[in-house]
């Protein structure tokens, strides 16, 4: 037969295959089209019936178009049905129907598995939340692709798998079709099993849809031994090694799930926080101008506390999850045993470094910090670090600065962050006011950031602008002029100014330039002090206007050391990070945070307070 000259070669085949194969792929895109507006239909029909009219004519359009496909496609199927084949293009057959009978059983486990954790993942959140019924419904018409995805390659594979066997005699029909019967059956019972298993356990569990992660590995693993053991018997060629394909569909899979799972936004140190009780501190009165931006605390006391926290670095994954809780812990070791008025972060509360933190996702810190504080109860502001919007980071500062707003002051009661921010450099710049009880300004406290990189290599860190600085200046000058003095302020920022490399090396040649306070300076990974290369003009401002006493950084994890220069003092503030260095997690003398004591008189004081001391 395969000798006669009307025999079709592969090339032939191969042409009227793919012809065919392109109208399958529009007949499976039809119906999962169909199959999604028909949903949608049943959905709002009750409720927008002239909204549903509309979408109903464009269902029997696209029903009206498949049915021209479907006609078109079994009139080649006719036409086909009776050629003859050369032994190459026989070849090509057996080889088609293999791949689509061992796609159409995988399609039917994915389909099952995909199925039953989008269901649970989807009224999971909304009977565990208490979420509203049309936001559940958003929420499935939004993520349905996962759905249509698995359905789309299960009527494709049962297509070309038809086609491919029509053409030739295939193994055993009927035991392929119990094989199906099978996948069904062994899918459905063990989805519903596991469906069960989570839901028993859904209120005891922190992280149920754990258990149901669990579930597909188990259930993936099953799937493979039997593609491996029993499938030899339906098919042809059981296993068809192309190693290029594989390396590259495992390589691209293992990249796509690896930046996927960097990004998700995890909640494991949820548990500890929801368990952080109130710290018992003194309640101010706090007042926000609307117009400028500025927080105003007024103190009855004789004393306000501020507690000066840096470098916390927080992964947000599974992975950190153990030093995310050690941060945290050390955070509240610190805040009760001070029991601050306010805690201002001199930057790095994220580290969405990707493989040294396992997360790009730098939401997921600052939820779990705004939680935490929320939960301590104490009036708390920040600035920016290098890592809190690194450029691999999911999310960009201006993605922050509007999460960081719906978390602030009208939302938690905890967050000072401003709703107005001056249209200058950097991603957050402001001013807090504490006042005194009788109206007169006690001291001012500007944030300023201090930027992260100025893109001209590799960490190369940025400075505080000249327009920040003139920003700074303003604002002393105007509240020189109201309060008719020269008014007392600090400044607090993440990266150290150039003086600080300067106070520190004249402080090592012994100069009677600087005064030394406490601390030590014990940086090890790039320079001693790791400021930028771009002088600032900021200090020289601070010096001429004799208004900034005391001036606070972060950055070098190793650095904590209070050195007075020029007048002003140039402190380092003691990390938290348990993360982001090399073997830190271990070292325990650099750990730690200051409290700056403000007198009602406008004087001020500074007290180092190890971690260890607390333990202690």
């Amino acid at each position: 037969m395969t000798e006669k000259r009307e025999a079709k070669d592969v090339k032939a085949l191969k042409r009227e295959f793919n012809r065919q194969r392109r109208r399958v792929y529009g007949i499976s895109l039809l119906s999962v089209m169909i199959f999604d507006k028909l949903l949608w239909i049943i959905y709002v029909w009750s409720a927008a019936i002239p909204y549903a009219v509309p979408v109903l004519i464009y269902i029997l359009l696209l029903g009206w178009i498949a049915v021209i496909l479907v006609r078109r496609f079994w009139q080649c199927e006719k036409e086909y049905l009776s050629e003859k084949y050369t032994d190459g293009a026989f070849q090509l057959l057996r080889n088609l129907s293999d791949r689509y009978a061992k796609r159409r059983l995988n399609g039917i486990a994915l389909l099952f598995t995909v199925l039953t954790v989008f269901i649970l993942s989807e009224f999971g959140f909304y009977y565990r939340e208490g979420s509203r019924f049309d936001e559940l419904a958003q929420n499935i018409f939004l993520n349905l692709i996962f759905i249509k995805i698995p359905i789309y390659c299960c009527v494709k594979n049962r297509m070309l798998m038809m086609m491919a066997q029509r053409r030739i005699h295939f193994p055993d029909k009927i035991r392929y079709k119990r094989h199906l019967t099978g996948m069904i059956v062994f899918s459905a019972a063990y989805w519903l099993a596991a469906a069960a298993f989570t839901i028993y356990f859904w209120r005891n569990k922190e992280y149920p849809l754990n258990c149901l992660f669990g579930a597909v590995m188990v259930f993936q693993a099953a799937i493979w031994a039997y593609n491996l053991v029993f499938r030899k018997r339906i098919v042809y060629n059981n296993i068809v090694v192309n190693r290029k394909r594989i390396a590259l569909i495992t390589a691209a899979a293992v990249s796509v799930c690896g930046y996927s799972a960097l990004q998700r936004d995890t909640w494991y140190t949820q548990r500890y926080i929801n368990s952080v009780p109130v710290v018992k501190h003194s309640r101010n009165d706090i007042d926000y101008n609307e117009k400028m931006g500025i927080y105003s605390i007024t103190s009855s006391e004789e004393d306000f506390k501020i507690l000066h926290l840096t470098d916390i670095h927080l992964g947000g994954s599974l992975y950190s999850y153990q030093k995310d809780l050690k941060a945290l812990k050390a955070c509240y070791a610190e805040i009760e045993y001070t029991k601050p008025d306010l805690v201002i972060v001199t930057g790095d509360l994220c580290f969405p470094l990707g493989i040294m933190s396992m997360s790009l996702n730098n939401l997921a810190p600052v939820h779990q910090f705004a939680a935490f504080m929320r939960n301590v109860g104490i009036p708390w502001a920040f600035t920016y670090g290098n890592h809190d919007t690194e450029s691999l980071a999911a999310h960009s500062g201006q993605e922050l600065n509007e999460v960081y707003k719906s978390l602030s002051y009208n939302t938690s009661g905890t967050l000072l962050y401003p709703y107005v921010q001056p249209d200058i450099t950097g991603r957050n710049n402001q001013l807090i006011e504490v006042r005194n009880d009788d109206g007169s300004l006690n001291t001012a406290l500007f944030l300023i950031d201090s930027n992260s990189y100025t893109g001209e290599g590799i960490n190369v860190y940025d400075y505080i602008h000249d327009d920040q600085v003139d920003w700074y200046a303003a604002q002393v000058e105007r509240l020189n002029k109201e309060e008719k003095r020269t008014i007392p302020s600090m400044v607090f920022f993440h990266i150290p100014l150039q003086q600080y490399r300067i106070a520190y090396e004249l402080y090592e040649k012994g100069s009677d330039e600087v005064i030394y306070f406490f601390g030590e300076n014990k940086e090890r990974m790039v320079d001693k002090v790791c400021c930028s290369d771009h002088p600032s003009k900021l200090f020289e401002r601070m010096y001429e206007l004799g208004s900034t006493k005391a001036v606070f950084c972060g950055h070098d994890h190793y650095n904590n050391m209070s050195l007075e220069y020029k007048g002003i003092r140039l402190t380092y503030g003691m990390s938290i990070d348990y993360l982001a260095m090399p073997g830190i997690e271990d070292d325990t003398e650099q750990r730690g945070a200051e409290l700056v004591t403000l007198h009602r008189d406008g004087t001020w004081e500074l007290e180092q307070i190890p971690l260890v001391s607390i333990d202690n």
